[in-house]
């Protein structure tokens, strides 16, 4: 069979991309890839490379996965820099009203190939942030479908970007990290090991992105990221939403059941600072990176750390201990803080928030959408 080929190599238009080093890398790449490939036929098994597509005013964004915790907020944020209709959100379900409204939004099964690949092409794609996964305690309740989401799902999404040219970014987490690593502080490169399908399937993506990167030349680039805090999403199953949870608690009854105990302290990061850090990150020139996989850092609080930060706002909080066997063996098999200094040197990563500016503004954030809503607040 004869397989069509295309050119996709940098051209003189694109100098301005890339520094020196970039440049010397992209040109000793072989100039080749594959526009259209049987789905049996990996490119992962010819020596094709990709190499950055020609440059366009403004990136198109597809993310998967987007109506979870982080992509409607992503999204909003890419909007305002890159203009509403070259930011796609995709998701299984149906979106709410405001998020339907607010810019494009399409159906996306990430195991679905040709869809996938079909949405990719027509819509002229150039990254793919790719957050579709099931969390740590989710996960442990449904290993196959974990399995199937976290792993096939990538699998699809490698592919797509290798042979489409796409920069690619990929989530990791503090849940890629396991019992026999470095737990204060974890570095970035360090013996991982970790005991969920979650933290598997993320070390997995970790490596795979890593590989297609150095063999064939993808643009993948990955955070490990910290438990992240926000207003707009409820808890979606994972390990550190009881320091989502506490702040509604706190505003609605008063009383917050933890599921850890009190002592437990893992690293934290407010959403705003999680976006801000992905933005930057798929900004920064390829050339300033000296890893794929970075940690980035802000805080790291204990259960009762939060809530006494929170006292000092309504003093009435009340916060009792049931540890779920679950999640606290997740937990305290975990880094208690990321070391995140090649992050901070490389492309110059700073956190905004910190335990004091997250319970501040979490609250009165909460205040506010109860009260825009009917809501008592307590």
């Amino acid at each position: 069979m004869q397989l069509g080929v295309r050119v996709c190599v940098p051209t003189v238009a694109v100098l301005d991309l890339f520094c020196r080093g970039c440049l010397s890398r992209a040109r000793s790449l072989p100039g080749r890839s594959f526009s259209s490939l049987p789905r049996q036929m990996s490119r992962w098994n010819s020596r094709e490379t990709c190499s950055p597509p020609p440059p366009q005013e403004n990136p198109r964004v597809l993310i998967t996965g987007g109506l979870g915790q982080l992509g409607v907020g992503l999204a909003q944020m890419l909007r305002k820099q890159y203009g509403t209709e070259n930011v796609i959100l995709s998701d299984i379900k149906k979106p709410p009203p405001h998020v339907y409204t607010s810019g494009p939004f399409v159906y996306a099964d990430v195991l679905d190939y040709k869809h996938l690949r079909e949405l990719i092409v027509n819509n002229r794609i150039t990254w793919l942030v790719h957050y579709s996964a099931l969390l740590s305690a989710v996960g442990e309740a449904n290993v196959a479908l974990a399995r199937k989401i976290n792993i096939t799902g990538l699998h699809n999404v490698l592919d797509l970007a290798l042979e489409n040219c796409l920069r690619l970014f990929v989530p990791s987490t503090i849940g890629a990290f396991g019992p026999s690593s470095p737990r204060d502080p974890a570095p970035d490169l360090c013996v991982q090991r970790p005991r969920t399908i979650y933290g598997v399937s993320k070390v997995h993506g970790e490596l795979m992105g890593e590989y297609l990167h150095h063999k064939y030349g993808l643009d993948f680039r990955c955070l490990r990221y910290p438990g992240v805090i926000s207003v707009n999403t409820p808890p979606g199953g994972g390990t550190t939403d009881y320091a989502v949870q506490i702040f509604h608690d706190a505003l609605s009854t008063g009383h917050h059941e933890c599921y850890l105990r009190p002592d437990t302290r893992l690293p934290m990061m407010h959403i705003s600072d999680c976006h801000r850090a992905t933005i930057e990150f798929m900004q920064a020139p390829e050339c300033q990176l000296s890893l794929r996989t970075y940690n980035i850092a802000a805080m790291s609080f204990t259960p009762e750390e939060v809530a006494q930060e929170i006292r000092k706002h309504l003093p009435h909080l009340k916060v009792t201990y049931n540890p779920d066997s679950v999640r606290q063996t997740i937990a305290d098999s975990w880094p208690v803080r990321f070391d995140d200094t090649n992050a901070r040197r490389d492309w110059g990563w700073a956190p905004a928030f910190g335990l004091e500016e997250l319970v501040t503004d979490m609250l009165r954030s909460i205040r506010d959408k109860r009260t825009n809503e009917g809501l008592p607040v307590s």
